[in-house]
């Protein structure tokens, strides 16, 4: 187990990413180093009011502790107590224009140890799409870059991991997906820790290939006042899932790390509204009824 190899891999993750975004935008995300007291700390690389990008943040952090805390030993009562590693690369990009999708990456690693007994890891992580306005040739391209990088594992990983995206990203409280999924996956240490670091590196590899084209094609596709406010109301969406069920955000926030960090998933600008609903036939109307809906799309062809 080579905790040293899986580190300097998502630190490198982390600058190749962020190096192909900033092409796209023109602009810089700015290096913020933060030390955590508790023990560890990280990266954030975070753009604000670009070009292309309302808001995007590409952070690495690795962090630990002493004793494990609640959010992530719960399920685990053997793992209470044990001193404790987290390493990962987590972004959130929410472009500008309202046609080209919110998107969320996340690869990790944790590692829990206790004098005299064999350390326990596992790895985790996956990526989602979330469009305002959905095309199937996007959600369709999304689909097929993370089946195609979990081919080399087995037909089986992705139907079962794009299956675990749908439920997990899925706000319960609204009985609505958060968007079209992609993949997503936690425990993994089948196969043994190569196996299932060579995993966590064909997805954290394969995410500009997923999402870059789709950006270029929609980042400058003409937009309105009504279409931005539209985008304001699913970010809403968005910011409910992230503060009410997403582990990761809990984690973060339990175990002390740095809250801008953690909440720079946040859009800068978000809405909500007192039970509306789309008018039947309109743009925002399709997005319920044919995006917000689970569909096999790495199987599908673009609708006719």
């Amino acid at each position: 187990m080579d905790v040293a190899a899986v580190r300097a891999y998502l630190t490198g993750l982390q600058e190749r990413i962020v190096a192909r975004l900033e092409a796209v935008d023109g602009g810089r995300f700015l290096r913020d180093e933060w030390i955590r007291p508790e023990g560890g700390g990280g990266v954030s690389r975070v753009i604000e009011d670009g070009r292309v990008f309302e808001r995007g943040g590409v952070n690495f952090s690795d962090v630990r502790g002493d004793a494990l805390p609640a959010s992530a030993s719960a399920g685990r009562p053997a793992l209470a107590g044990r001193a404790w590693q987290a390493t990962g690369v987590s972004l959130v990009l929410h472009p500008r224009n309202p046609f080209a999708p919110t998107v969320h990456m996340n690869v990790r690693m944790f590692l829990a140890t206790r004098d005299a007994e064999a350390p326990v890891w596992w790895f985790g992580g996956g990526m989602d799409l979330t469009p305002v306005y959905g095309f199937d040739e996007d959600a369709i391209a999304f689909h097929r870059a993370c089946r195609d990088a979990l081919a080399p594992f087995g037909a089986e990983l992705h139907p079962r991991w794009k299956k675990a995206c749908d439920d997990y990203f899925f706000l319960r409280h609204r009985r609505e997906p958060r968007g079209v999924g992609g993949v997503f996956f936690d425990d993994l240490a089948e196969g043994g820790f190569e196996r299932s670091f060579a995993i966590v590196r064909a997805v954290g590899d394969a995410f500009a290939g997923a999402y870059v084209p789709i950006l270029e094609r929609r980042k400058d596709h003409p937009y309105g006042e009504r279409e931005r406010e539209f985008q304001a109301y699913r970010r809403g969406r968005y910011v409910e899932f992230n503060l009410v069920w997403d582990r990761g955000t809990a984690f973060g926030l339990h175990s002390n790390g740095r809250a801008e960090a953690i909440l720079m998933s946040m859009p800068p600008r978000a809405a909500w509204r007192y039970d509306w609903h789309p008018a039947p036939g309109t743009p925002e109307a399709r997005l319920h009824e044919r995006y917000l809906v689970p569909r096999d799309w790495a199987d599908e062809e673009p609708e006719a």
